[in-house]
């Protein structure tokens, strides 16, 4: 495994720790289908919550959420659905946020959670 893909999975586990320690439930992690992939699906309350998690060890490319574009929003609303469809579907609200971690070499990460992005 390369350097970015440690640092993603180690954006992964700190974004799943960030939504526990705020009172969600996460339900799954890194659901795919051929489509692609949802890296965490929580719960907040009656809310079903997809998240797109973002890492970068620094600013050289921008914010972290800076990279959730347009077109991947929309992706990941198609994300959202066929999830949806293939689960037999959710009776109340869903949501997408995204969670951007930045974790420099050295130091803590800092972690920035936007809701309802897409």
């Amino acid at each position: 495994m390369g350097q970015s893909q440690q640092l993603g999975r180690r954006g992964e586990q700190a974004a799943g720790e960030y939504l526990t320690a705020r009172g969600m439930v996460v339900v799954a992690r890194n659901w795919r289908c051929r489509h692609g992939e949802i890296d965490i699906i929580a719960r907040e309350g009656a809310t079903l919550v997809f998240c797109e998690v973002k890492t970068r060890s620094g600013l050289g490319f921008g914010a972290p959420v800076g990279a959730i574009t347009p077109s991947k929003r929309a992706r990941l609303r198609r994300l959202v659905g066929q999830y949806l469809a293939d689960t037999g579907g959710h009776m109340g609200p869903v949501r997408i946020d995204a969670v951007g971690i930045l974790w420099p070499r050295s130091g803590p990460p800092t972690v920035e959670h936007l809701q309802d992005v897409a």
